[in-house]
């Protein structure tokens, strides 16, 4: 594996070395003051090529980092309680480690998320994850996840999602139009108003857009809104922009006033917000009473979980009853929950 990471360090375009400083630049700040016992898990050589960088950049910030021993976690905890200091970092990598904690456990694990069926990858072990990042292209990670106690979403949320989907922005219909019907069919039956005023919240690169014209009609407005300006271009590139206003904002803050729209789509969104329910109260605020939430994804949860690798939770944010009990408490009240192998479909009523 050092091999290869060496390989593929030398062919990094000069983006890509960026976006591996800035992540592990990112993550070295996370980590807790003091010393901390720090785990990295996922698919096993990547595990270990990504703990490496790590301690390199914690050497390099001037913190004092541990490798615990590979093979035995009892001589690798003596050697690191014996050369701690106050800010020693102690790091390990892989399954048998995450399993056999020091004394004091683990106070951060990191889930390497990769794809589904590679050698080492077991994706319901990401869930108690601490900090979850893609490595899907080893050359791009990407943070998708933090404990809250790390670090405010503030700091890592907009330019990690941006990082996300700006890559794949060019690409998205080749990958997945296969979709673009079940969009049109999710949004025929949402009975969204028409004359009236539709937020696609996550728009992408508009594939919604054409459905929800016809949805609300020339008397209608269509406001489209995303993060990534690249998935913005591309709605213009594929002339979906004549159809709606687009938007280039955060979901969590919308440059929206109070009660403005009748209807909220979101394709995909929730799964992306680093917390749900604050993402739900925020379209809840921009809803008139009576209006429509729609949450939709072209795939439902069990296929969608399958093609990642991982098995669903009874407690996921889009599980009926924990969904319910998050809309109630953010305004909304659930009523309709569909969700076969073909597509999600859950519509919230504004209360």
């Amino acid at each position: 594996m050092a091999d290869d990471a060496a390989t593929a360090g030398r062919t990094m375009t000069g983006a890509q070395v960026r976006r591996w400083e800035e992540v592990l630049r990112n993550i070295t700040e996370m980590l807790p003051a003091g010393p901390a016992c720090v785990v990295v898990d996922g698919v096993d050589q990547q595990s270990l090529d990504f703990t490496e960088r790590l301690a390199a950049t914690l050497h390099a910030a001037g913190r004092p980092c541990a490798r615990l021993s590979e093979t035995d976690p009892s001589a690798g905890e003596d050697a690191w309680y014996a050369g701690r200091t106050a800010e020693t970092v102690a790091l390990a990598h892989g399954p048998h480690w995450r399993a056999h904690p020091p004394q004091s456990g683990w106070d951060v694990v990191i889930w390497l998320r990769a794809s589904p069926g590679g050698h080492g990858s077991r994706g319901n072990a990401e869930p108690d994850a601490d900090i979850v990042v893609d490595l899907h292209d080893p050359n791009w990670p990407v943070i998708r996840h933090v404990a809250a106690r790390l670090a405010d979403p503030s700091r890592w949320y907009i330019t990690e999602n941006r990082a996300f989907f700006a890559t794949r922005a060019a690409s998205w219909d080749t990958r997945f139009g296969d979709d673009l019907p079940a969009y049109t069919a999710a949004i025929t039956d949402s009975g969204i108003p028409r004359d009236g005023v539709v937020l696609d919240v996550g728009c992408g690169n508009g594939r919604a857009l054409p459905a929800l014209r016809q949805a609300v009609g020339p008397q209608g407005a269509v406001i489209a809104l995303d993060l990534t300006p690249e998935m913005l271009e591309q709605a213009r590139v594929k002339g979906r922009a004549e159809h709606a206003a687009l938007v280039l904002a955060d979901a969590g803050r919308l440059p929206l006033t109070h009660a403005s729209v009748d209807a909220v789509f979101a394709a995909g969104l929730l799964m992306h917000l680093p917390d749900t329910e604050q993402g739900l109260r925020e379209l809840a605020r921009v809803t008139r009473p009576g209006g429509l939430l729609v949450l939709f994804h072209p795939s439902g949860r069990i296929a969608l979980a399958a093609r990642h690798g991982r098995t669903l939770r009874p407690d996921e944010p889009l599980a009926k009853e924990p969904l319910r009990r998050s809309m109630r408490r953010t305004g909304w009240k659930l009523t309709t929950y569909d969700d076969p192998a073909h597509r999600f479909l859950a519509i919230g009523t504004r209360r």
